[in-house]
């Protein structure tokens, strides 16, 4: 029953930054891992970044050096700062929260925000 809702989308020429925030109803320390999808228009969804509960992250090689993922325990939110953006990063970004329990792994999703990057 976790509850993600998605900030901080927008229009931006290519080369900006934005700052992406996913706010969780649950404390983030007590979910198995907390990540960052998109789905370009056109396309279908794709995995961004993830952070775990002990603070290890993860990134696909497109945002590899450009993109960020952080959290803030005290506020129960996560963070994707995306520095020197391109075009081909225009599209709908998702929160996502993964758990276990039992052995079984359970996704719970914001209802995403639109990044667009113009040329």
């Amino acid at each position: 029953q976790v509850q993600l809702v998605e900030s901080g989308g927008g229009l931006v020429q290519a080369g900006g930054s934005l700052r992406l925030s996913c706010a969780a109803s649950d404390r983030i320390l007590s979910i198995n891992s907390m990540g960052w999808y998109r789905q370009p228009p056109g396309k279908q969804r794709e995995l961004v970044a993830t952070i775990t509960r002990s603070g290890v992250t993860h990134y696909v090689d497109a945002v590899k050096g450009r993109f960020t993922i952080s959290r803030d325990s005290r506020e129960n939110t996560v963070h994707l700062q995306m520095n020197s953006l391109k075009p081909e990063d225009t599209a709908v970004y998702f929160c996502n929260a993964r758990d276990v329990y039992n052995g079984r792994e359970f996704d719970y999703w914001g209802r995403g925000t639109q990044v667009t990057v113009s040329s």
